[in-house]
């Protein structure tokens, strides 16, 4: 099938919110990783996201041109030409565009979905990021209104984050904030709804913080308190009826347990970020290519090596097939596995 509709992007994130499941959102920065991505979420039989950071648009732009928004685009036209041949859906999501980077990645494109859209096609992505967590809330959810209102008309979903994910993304660290930001306040969350709720027909997705943090680390080193989640989601239905609710995002997930990832289900969490894992899943085979056949992927001592060896495309398909089972495992683990909305005839299973 084609890359989800708006209308089934939104039925995708509902029929999760109401069932107690998520959606892996896995990070790519080239052909070969969103193509693990999509047969990972094929093999298991599971709708996903598939998202772009800022580096990532500028890596696969090439070293020369560095043009993340050209990048973006570039790897997105490429998975709405191969998903078509897959029957699950799959939505397109960039991921962390900071306050600097609005002009610069995000805005552009917004833009060039307006410019499909002109032209009767379809939204290039299906939801983006702003990452206004740096910012005061009040600053954060001004700006984040102005696009959300952007966003509705051009029937895009919003991701905002509140409160800060610890450790290293996209090349950004967070070190020195203090500890009280890596939890998210009930306070805080019931601002979000109450903020974002007056943008008509808008809809949004929350990542909210509860010790997270980017990257993975030994097991103890980070404090999760999923029950934060709770607390927030409780606040706004106790104010707003039991309707209502945030469809929550949780990043730095690699490295948590299968019980902390279950429990935050429980309590909202529609979307899971992947890239740590998925990124050593990739290279762990490449890795193990080069020290088996030292001798032949190297021309040492005026040796000629062996082709079939340094041919990139011989370890490069080993480090997709990896990924991709890695994927498959992260379905399972947030039981979007063989819950696909999607069917070849009919676009959804009644």
């Amino acid at each position: 099938m084609p890359v989800a509709t708006y209308e089934q992007y939104c039925k995708m994130l509902e029929t999760a919110y109401r069932n107690k499941y998520a959606y892996p959102a896995i990070n790519v920065t080239s052909i070969e990783t969103a193509n693990a991505a999509l047969t990972g979420f094929a093999q298991a039989k599971s709708d996903g996201i598939i998202q772009i950071s800022v580096g990532g648009g500028e890596h696969v732009s090439g070293q020369m041109i560095k043009d993340s928004v050209l990048g973006a685009i570039s790897l997105a036209n490429h998975i709405h030409l191969l998903a078509e041949r897959y029957d699950v859906f799959i939505a397109l999501h960039t991921d962390h565009c900071r306050p600097e980077k609005l002009e610069s990645f995000l805005y552009p494109l917004v833009k060039e979905t307006e410019k499909r859209r002109s032209e009767g096609k379809a939204n290039l992505f299906q939801s983006h990021m702003f990452d206004g967590s740096s910012l005061p809330l009040e600053d954060n959810m001004r700006i984040s209104k102005e696009l959300l209102k952007l966003c509705a008309k051009n029937q895009i979903i919003l991701e905002v984050e509140i409160g800060v994910v610890g450790g290293e993304e996209d090349g950004y660290r967070t070190d020195g904030v203090t500890s009280s930001r890596l939890y998210t306040t009930p306070q805080e969350m019931l601002k979000v709804y109450e903020s974002l709720k007056e943008v008509p027909g808008a809809k949004y997705m929350v990542a909210a913080t509860f010790g997270n943090v980017h990257g993975v680390y030994k097991p103890g080193s980070v404090k999760l308190k999923p029950e934060i989640l709770k607390q927030g989601q409780d606040a706004i239905k106790m104010k707003h009826g039991e309707d209502a609710g945030l469809y929550l995002v949780f990043h730095g997930g690699s490295g948590s347990t299968q019980e902390e990832i279950w429990e935050t289900l429980e309590y909202g969490v529609v979307k899971m970020n992947i890239d740590t894992d998925t990124q050593y899943a990739f290279t762990r085979p490449i890795v193990d290519h080069i020290l088996k056949n030292y001798d032949g992927v190297l021309k040492i001592e005026n040796e000629v090596g062996n082709k079939k060896l340094y041919d990139p495309r011989s370890y490069l398909k080993l480090a997709e097939k990896n990924m991709s089972r890695r994927v498959i495992e992260v379905c399972e683990v947030l039981r979007s596995a063989g819950r696909t909305l999607c069917s070849g005839e009919t676009g959804y299973i009644t």
